[in-house]
């Protein structure tokens, strides 16, 4: 095994596992590596086949020259690709156990323990070739959810339907999908009524609904109906290649305690090579016998190799990650991983994080004197703020069309986060943002106001209400057992909103009317108590607080692009539910870290206590190295089951 943690051709890999975090579900073609697909099966088999039958001469009182071939070719092909890789890091002044472990198999032949070498070597080959095996049926996933896309999609033109490559799809076209077909691209239904099973995004184990307006993944499967869906995003920018991107940038990445072992790793090898001399040398020196001495320290010399060690980390992380992902939480790197399981405390923002970030404009109250009626005022609101993306001005501009009002156009847009809009509307500066509270009029109820103005003149209000998640006040009380403190609320609304969402969700530490730099603010005040934040949020002006906390989350469907770049996991489903459950397996890998820290310490412990004191033959400490590492590997995959989510 390497100390570098390569898995394949029998050396652990830190992309362990990872690929399964877009494991696709039941709708997903699913690919199974044979066996033999694989080299370093191949070559293992070869191995086998050619020891067992030199064994078998052997033990039958054959030849020498019929057996020890055999024994030569099990050399040959169970060891040519590790000791080749041996070399080469070598070259690069780095020691790789997996030189070690061929030249502790030739030690043996050497001093005529021919048949121990042999057998060493076919364990190793084989214990690679399984890890190796386990590696590429969780890559299967990957490459399986990449083929739920299709190839091609039905275009509409002027002209008619046309097949087109999805690839070259773009946002705007109108796309045909027929029942039983998958859908080209991300986009919005215009058109139609079918349903949509879509697990293999979201996690979502029925079929769902979809009507005009509702929002479609490439690569999920329509139901009985036919329906007229509008490109949303690039193919590139779809939920499915996302996804793909956000695993590969996982598999690539190292948790706090792998890179502290790695950091160790190096000294420990020098030291194990340096023991191994010890170990042989001490003994001759006290005239011990040539062969012993030299079988001792070649067993101590693999024995004591950190490979279990090195494996204990990466396995239970991207296994969590795996199973994050399939539930609908992409988990953007191991780093990512372990931090969830490391915080004390969740703040979470209010609209569109514990709300469902689709507010609705409740009441419009003109200004007396401004010589506007209710439809004037909307409409200048939702002109200044068509150009938005935020939730609120979507509410504002819905409102407007939903009352027939021509929206007229807009130039010069700005924005400014936590603040409001600023647009040129019919030659005039039309401002939409956080209304003044000691000047605003008070709404008749609790929910967010915004003030609309022109050349600097306030105009009136609007007031804007939004419907909690059923699943809010459920998933705060998870967090607040999980963590031992009550959330805290941080919104920029008003503190009104924020008294009704907090009365309803339990949460008792509320901070509303807070601009960006205020909430990262909070979350600093909170990391300097000593506490280990989790911020939850989903829009533009969360950005800064999801950076700033030691884990940041973001809800994904309604999240702006910037909260999605800069949370370290992203909820794809929009389920806040899987929050705490996210938390919870974090934590659980995080405990089988530990355990396998513990169960490969405990096994090098002992066989490098056995061969020191006792006398541990070789292959039985080459298979409890091997084993341990084995152990520790599939103890790790443990949480790619179903139920280590739902613990």
């Amino acid at each position: 095994m390497s100390l570098h943690v390569f898995l394949y051709g029998g050396r652990v890999s830190t992309t362990l596992a990872s690929p399964s975090a877009v494991a696709p579900a039941s709708t997903a073609p699913r690919r199974r590596t044979r066996v033999l697909a694989l080299p370093e099966a191949r070559w293992a088999l070869a191995a086998t086949l050619a020891f067992l039958l030199g064994l078998g001469v052997d033990l039958g009182g054959g030849p020498s020259w019929v057996y020890g071939p055999l024994y030569a070719v099990a050399y040959v092909t169970g060891g040519w690709e590790p000791a080749l890789e041996g070399l080469r890091a070598l070259r690069e002044k780095t020691l790789d156990v997996d030189l070690l472990m061929i030249v502790a198999a030739l030690g043996a032949a050497a001093i005529g323990q021919v048949l121990d070498g042999a057998l060493l070597i076919v364990i190793f080959a084989t214990s690679g070739a399984l890890e190796a095996l386990a590696t590429a049926r969780t890559a299967d996933s990957v490459r399986g959810l990449l083929d739920l896309a299709p190839d091609t999609a039905t275009r509409l033109t002027a002209d008619g339907e046309e097949t087109v490559p999805a690839a070259e799809l773009a946002v705007g076209d109108l796309l045909l999908v027929r029942p039983g077909e998958r859908i080209g691209a991300d986009g919005r239904v215009e058109d139609g009524v079918s349903e949509a099973d879509q697990a293999t995004i979201t996690g979502e184990p029925l079929p769902v609904v979809k009507r005009p307006g509702d929002e479609v993944f490439a690569g999920t499967l329509n139901g009985t109906g036919a329906l007229r869906v509008r490109v949303a995003r690039d193919p590139a920018d779809s939920v499915i290649a996302r996804i793909v991107t956000l695993v590969e940038e996982a598999s690539r990445t190292k948790a706090p305690t792998q890179l502290f072992i790695e950091k160790i790793e190096q000294r420990y090898a020098v030291a194990v090579v340096v023991a191994t001399l010890a170990v042989f040398s001490l003994p001759l020196a006290f005239g011990a016998n040539l062969t012993d001495a030299l079988l001792r320290a070649m067993t101590f010399m693999i024995v004591a190799s950190p490979c279990a060690v090195v494996l204990a980390t990466m396995p239970p992380l991207l296994s969590a990650i795996a199973t994050a992902g399939r539930h609908g939480v992409l988990v953007k790197s191991a780093v990512a991983m372990e931090r969830l399981g490391e915080i004390d405390t969740a703040a979470l923002d209010k609209t569109g994080t514990l709300t469902e970030g689709a507010p609705e404009v409740t009441e419009v109250t003109p200004r007396p004197g401004s010589g506007l009626d209710e439809d004037a005022l909307l409409t200048l609101a939702a002109a200044a703020e068509h150009p938005s993306e935020h939730p609120l001005a979507r509410a504002v501009v819905a409102a407007a069309r939903a009352r027939g009002l021509r929206i007229p156009p807009a130039e010069d847009f700005t924005a400014v986060p936590g603040q409001g809009v600023t647009a040129v509307v019919e030659g005039r500066t039309v401002s939409v943002g956080r209304a003044d509270p000691d000047s605003a009029p008070a709404p008749s109820e609790a929910g967010t106001v915004i003030e609309v103005r022109a050349d600097g003149t306030a105009l009136g209000t609007l007031t804007l209400t939004d419907r909690l998640r059923p699943a809010a006040p459920a998933a705060t009380a998870a967090l607040a057992g999980l963590t031992g403190t009550t959330p805290v609320l941080l919104t920029g609304d008003n503190a009104r909103a924020a008294a009704r969402v907090a009365e309803a969700t339990g949460i008792t530490d509320v901070r509303a009317e807070l601009l960006p730099e205020d909430k990262v603010n909070a979350v600093r005040e909170l990391h300097l108590t000593g506490r280990k934040v989790l911020f939850v949020g989903d829009g533009v002006n969360d950005a800064p607080a999801l950076a700033a906390a030691h884990s940041g989350l973001a809800m994904g469907r309604a999240g702006s692009d910037l909260a999605l770049e800069t949370a370290d996991a992203v909820v794809v489903r929009d389920d806040l539910t899987t929050v705490p459950a996210v938390v919870r397996l974090s934590r659980r890998a995080r405990r089988l870290v530990v355990q396998n820290l513990v169960i490969a310490g405990t096994f090098i412990t002992v066989l490098v206590l056995w061969d020191l004191i006792g006398h541990l033959p070789l292959p039985l400490g080459v298979a409890g190295h091997e084993g341990s590492t084995v152990l520790v590997g599939l103890n790790g995959l443990r949480l790619l089951r179903e139920r280590a989510w739902q613990a």
